[in-house]
């Protein structure tokens, strides 16, 4: 008889119209839930993303700064302009800065244009 009770329970829910609308409520909660879950995980690896790119432009700012004698601020004006001048990302630049053991030569490009600090762009 144990046997037998759940198949007549699936048959049960089968037939009553209102039992299935449940199930497909609950179904598509859990796939709204998977969906909210999946977003707010690549949200987060967004935002660690960012604040690692962000850490990195500070410490390129922070060596332009010493190696020219520059306010962070025209620090950041260089790196910016010298992504601009070569298509790249502003990050891209930050990380040659930190990586080379000198100053890259787009960095230097950018400073040989003349262009005196703060109008850099």
């Amino acid at each position: 008889m144990d046997a037998k009770e759940p198949r007549r329970r699936e048959q049960r829910l089968g037939d009553d119209p209102g039992v299935p609308a449940a199930g497909e409520e609950m179904e598509s909660a859990i796939r709204r839930l998977l969906a909210v879950t999946g977003a707010s995980f690549e949200r987060r690896a967004q935002l660690e993303r960012a604040l690692e790119t962000r850490i990195e432009i500070e410490q390129a700012k922070g060596i332009l700064a010493e190696r020219f004698r520059l306010g962070l601020d025209d620090a950041f004006e260089l790196l910016r302009t010298t992504a601009r001048r070569e298509r790249r990302p502003v990050h891209d630049v930050a990380q040659a800065v930190i990586d080379e053991p000198g100053t890259p030569a787009g960095v230097l490009a950018t400073l040989d244009g003349g262009r005196p600090a703060g109008r850099l762009a």
